[in-house]
């Protein structure tokens, strides 16, 4: 079959040309090549072979041009909620399928184009290799690498300019994708916005916050209810004016001995089913109102510096866990303990909330609470600390 030295050394590896090495390669990998035809004529470029190329080279262009309309999509469309008969609403519910529309074709027609470019240009060949194990030689790793280079050259992609251009941006701008999304996740923590019933965006705030003496935007406290969620939807999408999701708990409203999750719920949303959903939907608004019974709550030990915090055997903590910020929405009435089901940490609602078992360090952040003059539950104020997860900058 050819001359070629089936135990080579270093000096006649580098002397062989690359088609003596895939022959050493084949030989020595016990491939034997059965069938193998070009699919067009060398140095000859026929009406046929233009017209896939073209082919091929239009399905690669169309994966671009889909790859670039996802980044566009994703980058200038507008995202952000618009309810129903808000203007903006059709554009808004258009995002998500357009990302997936435009992604999805992206990948289909490089599918395509990859199909179309083996069966019109890769070499037809048959080949039989007898399997063995064991790591690789030298001489293996130096023919692959010449198989790898028959292989493009073979392919005649090197020489297709324009094809293998839209191929490479349709690959690139596919795996862009895949990385342009985790741009949505990087935020500056610290870059403050507008007070809302969310909080300003930054980790030190919560919906609470508008209760607060010194609100960050310097405007004055107001008067925030302790809001039950009512779990009210509207199948139409149009909730009647004046109906808010949210409800103002009285004094009266929970039963010895009862938890309950509650939301900033700000006298000047009242009836805004829309400031509601953002109030529930706030990511530290979350907090749990317990009464206990009068046995227990003569047992209960008060952190220093929030004695006045509660209101009776009423008492308010923050929802959120101080170790990963998971929900920690069950209570044990028996044992007096909250605990957060995602890794097991449980803290002592008789002992301001400390946690006495699993990763969680510090206790959950108590919100002061009062009564108004018409019996109706309200925020005394901010949390004096930051609520959730640990953070580089927070000083407790």
């Amino acid at each position: 079959m050819s001359e070629t030295p089936k135990n080579p050394s270093p000096a006649d590896l580098d002397r062989m040309s690359d088609e003596e090495l895939v022959r050493l390669g084949t030989e020595l990998d016990e491939v034997d090549v059965k069938f193998r035809e070009a699919r067009w004529p060398e140095g000859v470029e026929t009406r046929a072979e233009k017209r896939a190329a073209r082919t091929v080279t239009i399905w690669f262009a169309l994966s671009a041009l889909f790859g670039l309309a996802f980044a566009a999509v994703y980058i200038f469309w507008p995202w952000e909620h618009k309810g129903e008969g808000e203007a903006g609403h059709a554009l808004y519910t258009a995002y998500t399928p357009l990302l997936g529309l435009t992604i999805g074709l992206s990948i289909l027609f490089l599918g395509f184009g990859a199909v179309q470019f083996t069966k019109k240009f890769v070499p037809e060949e048959i080949s039989v290799q007898t399997r063995h194990d064991g790591p690789s030689s030298d001489v293996d790793r130096r023919t692959i690498v010449a198989e790898l280079n028959d292989s493009w050259k073979s392919s005649t992609l090197g020489r297709r300019k324009v094809m293998g251009g839209f191929l490479g941006a349709s690959v690139g701008l596919i795996g862009l994708s895949a990385i342009l999304p985790l741009g949505g996740m990087i935020k500056n923590p610290w870059k403050r916005g507008p007070m809302t019933v969310a909080g300003d965006g930054t980790l030190h705030t919560t919906g609470w916050t508008l209760a607060s003496d010194t609100r960050p935007d310097g405007l004055p406290p107001e008067k925030v209810y302790l809001g039950r969620d009512t779990a009210k939807v509207f199948p139409d999408g149009h909730p009647p004016a004046g109906q808010g999701r949210l409800e103002r708990i009285h004094i009266d409203d929970l039963s010895t001995g009862a938890l309950e999750s509650v939301f900033p719920l700000p006298a000047s949303a009242i009836g805004n089913f829309t400031e509601d959903m953002h109030s529930i939907h706030g990511t530290r608004n979350a907090v749990m109102l317990i009464r206990f019974r009068p046995e227990d709550a003569a047992r209960v030990i008060k952190r220093k510096g929030q004695e006045n915090f509660n209101y009776g055997d009423l008492y308010a903590f923050s929802k959120i866990c101080t170790h990963l910020g998971c929900p920690t929405s069950l209570y044990e009435q028996q044992t007096h303990r909250f605990l957060c089901p995602c890794h097991q940490s449980q803290f002592d609602a008789l002992e301001y909330a400390k946690p006495v078992f699993g990763p969680a360090a510090r206790a959950l952040p108590q919100l002061p609470i009062a009564v108004d003059n018409e019996g109706y539950l309200v925020a005394n104020g901010d949390f004096i600390e930051p609520v959730g997860p640990a953070f580089w900058e927070r000083r407790s």
